[in-house]
């Protein structure tokens, strides 16, 4: 049996491509590590963004539900995202501006002939169009978020005139 000799120039070549492929994957894994990471900040931010949204739609939907055209002013609401009895996230409610109103038709006299006597006619009724704007800004994330949103309000004409210019 002959044995033959090894070549010279081929010794350590097995080390240097078992080196290359070990960087490859180390610069693989370490892009993998940063890129996972940068991904985790951008779902966080969202996250912040949606609730800092949800706790300004919260505070316009209880001022919505209150009798806020009686008296219009700014006011902060505390709200508590979670419901674990702890402020997440305080929404400053800029005073509600009254932005357009138009009078309803007033009911015909065939439309009041169909009336029970002895009730009066309706008042005249105007349909008003109210703007709110909310803002959040939440210190811990650094989100902060602003909404504006409408509401038509049915008011009568007294109403109408102590609180739309």
């Amino acid at each position: 049996m002959i044995m033959r000799a090894p070549h010279r120039d081929q010794q350590g070549a097995t080390l240097v491509v078992g080196l290359i492929m070990l960087l490859m994957l180390t610069l693989l894994v370490g892009s993998a590590f940063t890129m996972s990471g940068s991904s985790l900040r951008s779902v966080g931010n969202m996250q912040a963004r949606d609730e800092a949204l949800a706790a300004a739609n919260i505070a316009i939907e209880q001022i919505v539900s209150s009798p806020f055209t009686d008296a219009p002013a700014a006011e902060s609401i505390n709200v508590d995202i979670n419901n674990d009895g702890t402020t997440d996230y305080t929404v400053n409610i800029a005073t509600p501006v009254c932005m357009s109103e138009a009078e309803l038709p007033v009911a015909t006299e065939e439309q009041l002939s169909g009336l029970r006597a002895g009730v009066a006619p309706p008042d005249s009724q105007w349909s008003t169009v109210w703007e709110l704007v909310a803002t959040v800004s939440d210190p811990v994330s650094g989100a902060s978020t602003r909404v504006r949103s409408g509401v038509r309000v049915l008011l009568s004409e007294i109403e109408k005139e102590s609180v739309c210019p």
